[in-house]
């Protein structure tokens, strides 16, 4: 059979009709807490900094220019949100498109839908109830009620692999992810791979069905606010959220700090030369946006297709998109 030939959607018309309805309890859901729904650009100047999100650049040619300029789809709505929060728009949602470069799988499309928001005054913790109760709402009548569990990152490896990974060395790190994954990696490869792969490999998988994980090393911090926990360990007041092993969500206690933000920048783009990937320049908007002021609050970003999987039992992601990029 021909590419051309093969014109249906990928996703049934029945669940096309689910996701409709999921997506119209998500904003009821924030309607009712008098969180504002956003819409912010999908093509932007500036791409993601992050060094393990490829974005997909794109270029725009003005009428009449003898040559364009290269912008990058978004893998994220979150700098241009951010910006809006600086401008004072209160608590704000967005069900947005969102692309990455490379990621097509089973789990994984490169244009996929991701739902993000930011609680204003919220710390970490009120934005784990928020997100627990807007799962709950969605999965329950699927899975049945949610039991919630809470595991710092240090108590997940403590555990399930038997290990606290803040008391251990680098070589010890990468001894133990050899020892428990069948795979070669060059000798110079840093920490927080092996730490990465320890996690996707062998920690996951052995969650309790609903499971929140919070507090990772500062290395993983991505835009998160570093605070001492209890313990007196440095760590990122970010989480993630699993259900039945597959990652839903990724939450922040948002930086706010336009300085720190720049040097977040720039280091992104150190390791990014490490890694052979080009340099993305930082987004001087969002710095502008922090240095006027952005208010205290925690933000969230989810992917629906995901939660579709899950409430209906769908193995692969084309089965909830209407067109799964090989079809599109």
């Amino acid at each position: 059979m021909s590419k051309v030939s093969t014109w249906q959607p990928s996703a049934d018309i029945t669940m096309l009709q689910a996701r409709a309805q999921m997506l119209a309890q998500v904003r009821d859901f924030f309607a009712a807490r008098q969180v504002l729904e956003v819409d912010t650009p999908i093509l932007s100047h500036h791409g993601v900094s992050d060094p393990h999100i490829d974005s997909i650049r794109a270029e725009f040619t003005p009428d009449g220019a003898s040559y364009g300029e290269t912008m990058f789809l978004m893998s994220s709505p979150e700098y241009a949100m951010k910006r809006l929060l600086a401008s004072g728009s209160g608590s704000i949602f967005q069900i947005a498109k969102a692309f990455r470069n490379g990621e097509a799988g089973r789990r994984h499309n490169p244009e996929f839908t991701m739902l993000e928001w930011y609680r204003v005054d919220f710390d970490l913790q009120q934005l784990m109830a928020e997100v627990a109760e807007l799962l709950g709402l969605l999965l329950a009548p699927h899975l049945g009620p949610l039991e919630w569990h809470y595991l710092s990152y240090a108590e997940a490896f403590e555990q399930i692999l038997g290990v606290n990974p803040w008391l251990m060395d680098d070589q010890a790190v990468q001894a133990l992810a050899q020892q428990h994954i069948d795979i070669v990696l060059p000798a110079d490869t840093p920490r927080e791979t092996w730490l990465d792969l320890l996690m996707s490999h062998c920690i996951e998988s052995a969650l309790p069905t609903a499971c929140f994980i919070y507090n990772y090393p500062p290395a993983q911090a991505a835009l998160a606010k570093l605070e001492t926990d209890a313990a007196g360990q440095y760590v990122a007041r970010r989480f993630e959220v699993y259900i039945q092993g597959m990652e839903l969500a990724n939450g922040y206690q948002e930086l706010i700090d336009a300085q720190e933000q720049a040097q977040r920048f720039k280091q992104d783009n150190q390791l990014r030369e490490q890694l052979g990937k080009p340099n993305m320049p930082a987004d001087q908007r969002l710095i502008a946006a922090l240095q006027a002021g952005m208010p205290v609050c925690a933000g969230v970003a989810m992917g629906v297709e995901r939660i579709l999987m899950l409430a209906y039992k769908k193995q692969d992601i084309a089965q909830v998109l209407a067109f799964n990029h090989s079809l599109a």
